[in-house]
């Protein structure tokens, strides 16, 4: 069965409440917002105050919002949950609605699945009579939910229109999700011993058939690129593979395309002697000039952590330290932006970022409580930033 507006809303199962009286069921008159979110979602967290303002705004025209935390990850659920109540304490102390937590996956498959919900945050809003009104983004609700409070949302025209096209998008997306999960898994059951054993001839053939099927999957394209380049040394086949992926990540003109293959020359962590020096440094400048013109050091867009400190590789290699350094200070001032950042993965960064400005600057650099100093080489700080850059994109 689909869910969707008009829909009786399913019930809540959650294991426990963590913040908030339970809710055993919709009560008439009222209206809910459910949203599901996650603690290591950056888009979840950063919406957070947005969603308090909202129940503040219009808890006297009978709102009420609650967050089902369906997707904590934890080696166990009571580790799931415990982590979860520490980071709410710590974040949201404050909080003015409920919180539930379920690692069942009962909440995903009452509502996520039949409502062709394929990420998170989602939000669903009950109507006043137990009924789906709306589902999608929470940055949507500006602008829907006072038509809903007001009963003249599910009447409308563009209220049947947005629902017909979130069904027949969630319908592709999950499609091309079973799709690619098809391809995907029998290729990591071969790529994962391959690597693990660095049998980098079998990891690269498997790859390139990865690469063959799926050309538009970021990772198998790096991966490509790094096995050619840094593990099997191979500049004659390696070249080429970089330089298209290059060129695609410019002209699809996004910023982790492009950052995963400038991090293909300028990874510190990584011997970039056998490159030859002139391309090397033309591809990092246009790499690097085309990541800072999409995300530039004076606007506001976020992530620029975890962008900012490869192209700053860059300018100090081509010989502008000042920029360099400019350049790092600007990615750690980032990391105070509006948007939460897990805890772990803030410090990991920091300390990623704080090591490459003592190396810049040739002394001891501090940001906050993490210092580093100078080290001969570079360390391994680039390796712990791929793994932070996985954890947010979950």
């Amino acid at each position: 069965m689909v869910l969707r507006m008009e829909s009786p809303a399913p019930p809540i199962k959650v294991e426990n409440w963590l913040r908030g009286e339970p809710l055993t069921s919709f009560q008439p008159g009222k209206v809910y917002i459910v949203e599901f979110w996650a603690t290591w979602c950056g888009p979840c967290t950063a919406v957070m105050p947005h969603l308090v303002q909202l129940q503040e705004k219009y808890k006297d025209s009978g709102l009420e919002l609650l967050g089902v935390a369906a997707y904590e990850q934890a080696p166990t659920a009571d580790e799931a949950r415990t982590s979860l109540d520490a980071w709410l304490t710590d974040k949201f102390s404050n909080l003015n609605f409920r919180i539930g937590f379920d690692s069942t996956g009962e909440m995903n498959k009452l509502w996520m699945d039949p409502s062709f919900s394929v990420g998170i945050p989602t939000s669903f809003v009950v109507d006043r009579d137990g009924r789906i009104a709306f589902v999608g983004f929470p940055t949507q609700l500006d602008d829907v939910l006072p038509k809903i409070l007001n009963g003249s949302w599910r009447t409308s025209d563009e209220a049947k229109a947005a629902d017909t096209e979130r069904i027949d998008s969630g319908r592709r997306e999950m499609r091309e999700m079973k799709r690619k999960r098809a391809l995907i898994e029998p290729i990591l059951a071969k790529l994962q011993p391959a690597m693990e054993s660095e049998d980098w001839a079998k990891a690269l053939s498997t790859v390139e058939e990865a690469v063959a099927v799926m050309p538009d999957d970021l990772r198998f394209r790096a991966l490509h690129a790094e096995l050619l380049l840094h593990k099997l040394r191979n500049l004659q086949t390696g070249l080429p593979v970089l330089r298209q992926f290059a060129r695609d990540a410019i002209d699809k003109n996004d910023e982790q395309w492009m950052e995963w293959a400038l991090r293909q020359l300028f990874d510190p962590a990584n011997d970039n002697s056998h490159f030859p020096s002139a391309e090397r440094l033309a591809m990092g400048k246009e790499l690097s000039e085309h990541i800072l013109a999409l995300n530039p050091p004076q606007g506001d867009g976020g992530f620029k952590y975890l962008s900012y400190g490869t192209v700053a590789q860059y300018y100090y290699e081509s010989g502008n330290k000042d920029r360099a350094i400019e350049l790092i200070e600007v990615a750690l001032n980032s990391l105070g932006g509006p948007e939460p950042i897990p805890d772990e993965l803030k410090q990991d960064v920091m300390s990623t970022l704080v090591e490459a400005l003592a190396n810049y600057k040739g002394e001891k650099a501090c940001y906050g409580t993490v210092c580093a100093t100078p080290q001969d080489g570079f360390p391994t700080a680039s390796k712990r930033r791929q793994r932070s850059k996985q954890q947010k994109e979950g």
